[in-house]
């Protein structure tokens, strides 16, 4: 019988080999995930690694060996698939920290608004960011390349989309990388020694007033005066500084510009939440994105919509918003803008969007991000 310490030095020399081969093998892998990200392919080939596993068992004749083969090509590829989500996972999607730590992000209005909220929200407190006076100013600046990205809001779950942002997402053709909701409480507020019998005017953008319309239907006397946004409203009846002057803002504008609350929570929804985007030039995906913006225009038919419409259901997709909007020069024909729950890396996925695509008169693809709308 050979010698036992003769036997281990034979293991550890294959073990050595087994070793290299292995590194080779994960770079491999490694080019293997870029290749997947380049063509937003999945990470699980099922059909491809039950063949190359049958491939291998046809050459050991040993059926038990067979079986310890088959697990140990089993457990390497699934060390080869952790390991490419591992890679894709660094692509993120929903980067609280950007790989470019100088760059700066865009939101509409002024310090202390419900933009700039989310701004902190999603990219942490110590961002640098920049406050703009329109929704286009924030698209100009993306694509000057003065701000890397731009937060806007796009829907309130009390009054709905904000169709100018759809306009200009469609007419710039930027991506949504991310995606916030804020909690929107409003209220009225003024200088320090007024008080709500002193009230006549009061100023804030069109959806905080739309968002307290039953609250202002009670005061019909006031003169309500819309202004660029919340924040900016608080900001202008500090500087005036006179009594007969509101707004509708937040707490922390109220805090921030040194106004008194005079009546907290008028906003008719307790629930009330604005969805914010994150926008930037380049599309960024990974595995953990859930959530598929398109906007796309299709033929003015009967069952057109439909058509396109039942491409989610074939494939157990999820659409969770459906958005129109005017085609401008085309009366009564609309760009639908529509949100679905879904991966580019997933098959079914892939095969909607192709076929929507190739069925559409219009398609662009507007993003694949972590939502938090469910």
């Amino acid at each position: 019988m050979e010698d036992l310490n003769y036997l281990r030095e034979q293991i550890n020399e294959i073990d050595e080999e087994l070793v290299e081969l292995f590194k080779k093998r994960m770079s491999v892998v490694f080019n293997v995930a870029h290749y997947k990200i380049e063509n937003h392919m999945e990470v699980l080939d099922n059909s491809r690694e039950n063949q190359i596993i049958n491939k291998h068992l046809k050459n050991v004749e040993d059926k038990a060996l067979q079986n310890y083969l088959k697990e140990f090509l089993q457990d390497l590829m699934s060390i080869s698939r952790e390991s490419q989500k591992e890679i894709l996972s660094k692509v993120s999607c929903n980067c609280k920290v950007d790989e470019d730590s100088e760059f700066k992000v865009g939101f509409q209005g002024v310090p202390a608004s419900f933009s700039h909220q989310a701004v902190n929200e999603y990219f942490g407190d110590n961002v640098k960011s920049e406050h703009f006076k329109s929704f286009k100013d924030i698209f100009e600046a993306v694509q000057k390349g003065d701000i890397k990205y731009g937060v806007l809001p796009i829907e309130n779950s009390s009054t709905g989309g904000i169709s100018e942002v759809y306009d200009l997402m469609r007419e710039y053709g930027f991506y949504i990388v991310g995606e916030k909701c804020v909690k929107v409480d409003h209220n009225l507020m003024g200088i320090e020694n007024a008080e709500i019998c002193d009230i006549n005017e009061v100023y804030s953008h069109t959806q905080g007033f739309l968002q307290c319309k039953e609250f202002f239907d009670i005061h019909d006397d006031w003169r309500l005066i819309p202004y660029f946004n919340t924040a900016k409203s608080a900001e202008y009846v500090s500087k005036e500084n006179l009594k007969n002057k509101a707004c509708v803002a937040s707490k922390k504008a109220a805090e921030f510009y040194g106004l008194k609350i005079l009546k907290e929570n008028i906003n008719y929804n307790s629930n009330n939440y604005t969805r914010f985007i994150i926008i930037g030039k380049k599309e960024k995906s990974d595995v953990n994105c859930d959530k598929i913006s398109v906007i796309l225009s299709i033929s003015h038919k009967v069952g057109a919509l439909y058509k396109i419409l039942k491409h989610f259901s074939d494939n157990n997709l999820n659409m969770m918003k459906i958005e129109s909007r005017p085609i401008v020069g085309k009366s009564w024909q609309y760009f639908f803008y529509i949100d679905f729950q879904g991966n580019i890396l997933n098959e079914n996925t892939r095969s909607a969007l192709k076929t929507i695509e190739e069925e559409s008169l219009y398609y662009k693809f507007l993003g694949n991000y972590k939502g938090e709308v469910s």
